[in-house]
């Protein structure tokens, strides 16, 4: 199991790594305009736009969140594992696993849809900046947050009280721990949108911020901490001439 366990580990975080990777040469090539100044191209059409958006906002996606969630999807897959060893049913890891990259490529889809207007850069004017950034603040304190991290930090409690059969069971637990990391982090993903979503040194920062989140013992705390710091900051910007 322990093997096991190891071998998906390593699968999924060179999955994400892999994404990473893409999103570097994604921003260092033609996708954010500087290898095509001063060359006389037609303009792309809003499908071809919003099509390579999504590919760039799954891949950020998959990067940020997929480290995330291995606790979570080694935990499903050590009950797999047990109920292989005693001749039980059970599902592969893949399918719980794409059930939680659906809910991000449903909001990857969103992004890019809300990108286009943005063109490449994706970043949005200095006062609709400040509003995120306050609202991401104010958000990290309400409840909701709260109730959604708690659902990502306990694995076990929710695998066990929301554990269904077969395939589509797998999937829908997936989609539903998929929705509670969306419910936990879908503020801080918007601020992309303030700092660029080409800006890796961001898209690096929010996604740290996400890991102690969910794994470190003072999670709760610090995304308590991150929100007065935001709250803050967004503060300031809305008071900047």
């Amino acid at each position: 199991m322990r093997s096991e366990r190891a071998l998906i580990a390593a699968a999924l975080l060179a999955i994400a790594a892999t994404a990473w990777v893409y999103l570097y040469f994604a921003g260092m090539g033609p996708a954010d305009g500087t290898a095509m100044a001063g060359m006389a191209m037609p303009a792309p059409s809003p499908l071809v736009t919003i099509s390579t958006a999504f590919v760039m906002w799954s891949a950020m996606m998959t990067g940020m969140m997929l480290p995330s969630a291995l606790p979570m999807i080694l935990v499903f897959a050590a009950i797999g594992a047990r109920r292989r060893a005693r001749g039980e049913r059970f599902v592969p890891t893949a399918v719980f696993t794409a059930g939680y990259l659906l809910v991000w490529a449903g909001f990857s889809l969103f992004a890019a849809v809300a990108q286009w207007p943005l063109g490449m850069a994706a970043r949005v004017g200095p006062a609709l900046g400040a509003v995120i950034v306050f609202a991401a603040g104010i958000y990290q304190l309400t409840p909701l947050k709260t109730a959604c991290l708690n659902h990502c930090r306990s694995p076990m409690q929710f695998l066990l009280t929301r554990w269904r059969e077969g395939r589509a069971g797998a999937l829908r637990m997936g989609l539903e721990h998929g929705l509670y990391c969306l419910g936990c982090c879908w503020l801080l993903m918007a601020l992309l949108f303030v700092g660029g979503a080409m800006n890796l040194v961001w898209a690096a920062a929010l996604a740290g911020l996400v890991l102690i989140e969910k794994l470190l013992p003072a999670g709760r705390w610090i995304a308590r901490g991150s929100g007065l710091a935001l709250i803050g900051f967004g503060a300031y910007l809305l008071a900047a001439p």
